[in-house]
């Protein structure tokens, strides 16, 4: 086989560019011609695929540029092209970039505090979002009241005054105790609590009934939460009241004092609320077979009280505290033993002991009827006994009919 003439790499590229900017060059001066042998036969285009390559990336820019006139030439510049081009594309290696997703989760030094307050504040979010659930939302409001609350009985600073009334712990403690008693046990409806007046003194002089006094207690709810202007009532108790240790103390502190002139007349004169049940031990342990039947009204001092006040007398009817405790039946044997004006027997005390002292939870309605003006009267008009009778007797058949009227619109003892 005849030598064939090898060309070198370069300087098949520098005729490639010649062969672009100008096809009459010479073949000296880089221009394309055709590959011949020295036999001057045509070379065979297998042959410029033995010629070196260069690694390169310039050579597919190279030869694509060519006009491809020569057999060489553009034969096997696009072969060389084609292999360059998959050669770069293998051997090509992409420049690191910076992983966003694990740089955002590599922890920094700055990050932690930062990760650790979020989590105490969720927390302590979470902790006052049950707080609020189980206490309400003023809760905060409420345990601070209680902490000063707290602070003030035990430093001394609260006023007391000269009967034993306690405003503050009345307010804060007992009418919270008796509150859930008054709504949701015996879920007691208020009406006519406007009538007792906004400012000055009243008399409110309401039924008894129900062998504990349990409606005086809850009398006194209905005014302290129903009434517009958050009037106190001022309960006048019997003297069994008083003697009594525990009881002497909670009624004192309740605002309650002795139903004597005295004291009612006192209180009246400061401007202040106060109730009487006229009917005493009589209509408290009467028999259930009486129940809602009004005894005597004593000898009308409530009315005498009132007139030399200048109060004005607001009658009251209770319905519901005659079921609490259905008394069947009384002992007076055990009534005397233990210096009580009745022993009351119910269908289940003593019976059942303890939890037959648990009330029936009755539905309740109390009602404050229009008042009895006594201030158009003289000053001596309290030494009429005429008088005294015939307003005593008046306020009597109020209560009584009011007490008719709510019987029959009852729908049911329970209910």
């Amino acid at each position: 086989m005849a030598d064939a003439k090898v060309i070198p790499f370069d300087d098949d590229r520098d005729r490639s560019r010649g062969a672009g900017a100008s096809s009459g060059r010479s073949p000296g001066d880089g221009g394309l011609a055709p590959r011949t042998a020295r036999s001057g036969a045509p070379k065979p285009s297998g042959a410029a695929d033995s010629a070196p390559e260069s690694g390169s990336g310039s050579v597919s820019g190279d030869a694509d540029s060519g006009s491809g006139s020569g057999p060489g030439g553009g034969s096997g510049g696009r072969r060389r092209s084609g292999r360059s081009a998959r050669r770069s594309r293998l051997t090509t290696v992409p420049e690191p970039q910076p992983d966003a997703a694990q740089g955002a989760d590599e922890p920094t030094g700055e990050s932690e505090p930062a990760a650790a307050e979020s989590a105490q504040h969720t927390d302590a979010g979470q902790s006052s979002g049950l707080l609020e659930r189980v206490l309400g939302t003023d809760w905060e409001a409420r345990a601070s009241r209680g902490l000063d609350f707290l602070r003030r009985r035990i430093t001394g600073e609260y006023a007391v005054d000269d009967f034993g009334y306690d405003q503050e712990l009345t307010d804060q403690v007992l009418m919270t105790l008796l509150r859930p008693v008054f709504e949701k046990y015996f879920r007691v409806e208020v009406r006519g609590v406007e009538n007792i007046p906004a400012d000055g003194a009243a008399l409110v002089v309401a039924n008894h009934s129900g062998t504990l006094p349990l409606d005086g207690l809850m009398l006194q709810v209905a005014v302290h939460d129903q009434h517009p202007a958050d009037r106190h009532l001022r309960l006048l108790g019997a003297d069994l009241v008083f003697v009594l240790p525990l009881v002497n103390e909670l009624a004192r502190k309740a605002g309650h004092t002795l139903a004597c002139a005295e004291d009612a007349q006192t209180l009246l004169e400061r401007g202040e609320v106060v109730g009487v049940m006229p009917e005493g031990f009589k209509g408290l342990g009467k028999p259930f077979a009486d129940r809602y039947k009004l005894q005597r009204f004593g000898r009308g001092g409530f009315v005498s009280t009132a007139l030399r006040a200048g109060a004005p007398i607001v009658p009251c009817s209770i319905v519901g505290a005659e079921e609490i405790y259905p008394m069947v039946g009384n002992s007076r044997t055990l009534a005397r033993l233990f210096g009580v004006p009745y022993f009351p027997i119910t269908p289940t005390f003593p019976w059942l002991g303890p939890l037959g002292a648990v009330p029936l939870p009755t539905k309740w309605t109390i009602q404050f009827g229009e008042p009895v003006p006594t201030d158009g009267y003289p000053p001596e008009a309290a030494e009429d006994p005429m008088l005294m009778f015939n307003l005593t007797d008046q306020v009597r058949e109020t209560i009584q009919h009011t007490l008719y009227k709510l019987l029959v619109r009852r729908r049911s003892v329970f209910f």
